[in-house]
C-alpha cells in the first residue's frame, strides 16, 4: 500500500524553484509578513530574503539555512527609518552551494502606507 502526503513528488535540487512569494504589511507599519513556498525538495535549500527601500537601503534581511519546510512564514522588522512609509522590494534567492548566481530568484514589490494619525 502506498501512502501519499503531497500532490507531487519531491524533486532533485536542480529543479527546486520558488513557487510563491507574498508580502503583507502589518498595521504597525514596522513589520512585514512573508509567505514563501518552494518546490518539494529532496535536498534542503538555502534562502536569502532582503527587503530594500526605494533608495536601495537594506531595511530587513533574513537567512534560512537548509530549511526543512517547503512552505514557510516569517515576520521581518523594517529597520533604519523613523518613518517606514514608502515603496519597497523584497528579493528572495534560493541557492544550494553558492549564491553567485542563485538557483532561483523572485522579487515582490510592496508599499508601506503613510501614518494616518489615528493612533
Amino acid at each position: 500500500m502506498d501512502i501519499h502526503f503531497f500532490d507531487s513528488a519531491p524533486v532533485p535540487k536542480e529543479q527546486v524553484r520558488i513557487e510563491e512569494l507574498e508580502v503583507v504589511v502589518y498595521p504597525d507599519r514596522f513589520r512585514i509578513f512573508i509567505h514563501i513556498r518552494v518546490s518539494l525538495f529532496q535536498e534542503r535549500p538555502n534562502l536569502l530574503l532582503v527587503a530594500r527601500a526605494h533608495d536601495g537601503q537594506i531595511a530587513a534581511e533574513l537567512n534560512v539555512i537548509e530549511t526543512m519546510h517547503h512552505d514557510m512564514e516569517f515576520t521581518m522588522h523594517l529597520r533604519g527609518r523613523d518613518d517606514t512609509a514608502g515603496q519597497y522590494a523584497l528579493v528572495a534567492e534560493l541557492f544550494y552551494d553558492t549564491r553567485n548566481p542563485p538557483q532561483d530568484r523572485r522579487e515582490q514589490s510592496f508599499a508601506v502606507p503613510p501614518e494616518t494619525g489615528d493612533t
